[in-house]
């Protein structure tokens, strides 16, 4: 386990070198999404925010399905959908009956002509799943669609009406704490859910929601039996000290190999840091001690899926509107697309930015940039420079070279450039 090897450079290789052995078949990693074997194109669209199940009409489904040609024209292979299934809570994270598609977002029907209207174009969907809890259809745990007993819900859940095993994970006092051990009801109805349910819809790919209230082997069991091309987890810290950034790369890192490699991780370092150099200036912070990017893509890249902002940390449809619970700057949001759309890992970018904010172009650009130098999830970084005011790199892809520069501090790679996009504090180049 990455846990029990000391040293930044050790950790890192150990990371590599189990994703490296994916790519001979290892039969422990047998199981890793095919787009995180290594060398992913893949960028994903967060299709919704925060407030987008309010928009009635038309319905946040058709709203999706009716950009999906524009989406598809700015270079995105992935949308991340919102939950799918009946929630007692307006954003879908407290779902109610599973095997119903009809959802404050918009109808069974609905759901399925976005889907269609993605992969038609040849863009995978990726559904928002919840399985951590569940709350019942006229009290705190009458389960309907499908119906589950008590022995479904931990032991130690608050409602003191569990009569299943201990919880797996960290409680979640909104709803009932599922018992992902009771394999009859739900290992066996999770998976009949995925397979039968989202699969036919056209889904194939997971992004696990809250997964640090459960076993990571259960999340990993549940990608594997649905058959992920690709699969995330969202595992918030509790806590981000950024003068130990290893402590947050390695709960990432604990969490990826918790799920025998069967699942990445968003990349809540990276986050973090742009967090901190985009307000204060810190650019330095986005180096570590052995000269790689300091986020989990400094260690295990093709796991890592980046972001600047997501429907909980940022604002939705405007600066003051949303969650905000732990956002980037504003005025600076550009120059953490700048960030993650040059660098290896997964890029994952916030509908609003596009079509709210207005910065389609700006996003069309980078995303070209990143294209036309066939950067991949495990392209090689250079950092050049790493200061306060300034953060610089040159990466390697696979048809050419990008350099990039963000912060207010000035920084040219040379002669020999092309420029190909610009912006306040941020510039790509090519050669």
């Amino acid at each position: 386990m990455l846990l029990q090897i000391s040293g930044d450079n050790m950790r890192r290789k150990l990371a590599l070198i189990a994703g490296a052995a994916l790519l001979f078949g290892t039969a422990s990693h047998a199981a890793t999404p095919p787009e995180q074997a290594g060398g992913s194109r893949a960028i994903m669209l967060q299709g919704f925010h925060w407030n987008s199940a309010n928009y009635a009409n038309p319905n946040w489904y058709n709203t999706l399905a009716g950009k999906a040609a524009d989406i598809q024209s700015l270079g995105f292979t992935h949308v991340w959908f919102p939950p799918p299934s009946d929630s007692s809570a307006t954003q879908g994270y407290m779902p109610r009956q599973l095997n119903s598609l009809n959802s404050s977002y918009g109808s069974a029907s609905d759901l399925q002509a976005a889907v269609s209207a993605f992969t038609n174009l040849g863009v995978r969907a990726v559904a928002d799943v919840v399985v951590n809890h569940r709350v019942g259809s006229t009290g705190w745990y009458d389960f309907t669609n499908p119906i589950w007993s008590q022995y479904t819900i931990v032991n130690n859940d608050e409602c003191n009406c569990g009569w299943g095993n201990p919880d797996t994970g960290q409680g979640f006092s909104a709803a009932r704490d599922l018992d992902h051990k009771n394999v009859a009801e739900v290992q066996n109805g999770i998976t009949s859910w995925l397979n039968n349910v989202l699969k036919p819809v056209g889904f194939s790919g997971i992004r696990f929601d809250y997964v640090k209230g459960y076993g990571a082997q259960y999340a990993g069991q549940y990608s594997n039996a649905f058959g992920s091309e690709l699969c995330v987890g969202e595992m918030w810290p509790d806590s981000f000290d950024l003068n130990n950034l290893n402590a947050n790369r390695q709960a990432i890192m604990d969490w990826i190999n918790g799920t025998s490699n069967s699942c990445g991780a968003f990349d809540f370092t990276t986050k973090g840091i742009l967090n901190d150099a985009l307000a204060n200036g810190n650019y330095w912070r986005l180096k570590d001690t052995s000269g790689n990017p300091a986020g989990a893509i400094g260690w295990w890249p093709a796991m890592s899926v980046t972001f600047v902002d997501n429907h909980d940390t940022g604002p939705a449809e405007s600066c003051g509107s949303g969650q905000n619970l732990w956002p980037v700057p504003c005025g600076s949001v550009m120059e953490g697309y700048a960030y993650i759309l040059t660098h290896p890992g997964i890029p994952s970018v916030f509908y609003p930015h596009i079509y709210n904010w207005n910065l389609e172009t700006q996003i069309r650009a980078l995303i070209s940039a990143r294209k036309s130098a066939d950067v991949t999830s495990t392209s090689p970084v250079s950092i050049q420079q790493a200061t306060q005011g300034l953060y610089a790199a040159i990466i390697t892809g696979n048809t050419g070279k990008l350099a990039m520069k963000i912060g207010p501090n000035s920084w040219s790679p040379g002669s020999g450039w092309k420029l190909m996009t610009s912006g306040n504090n941020y510039a790509v180049w090519m050669q």
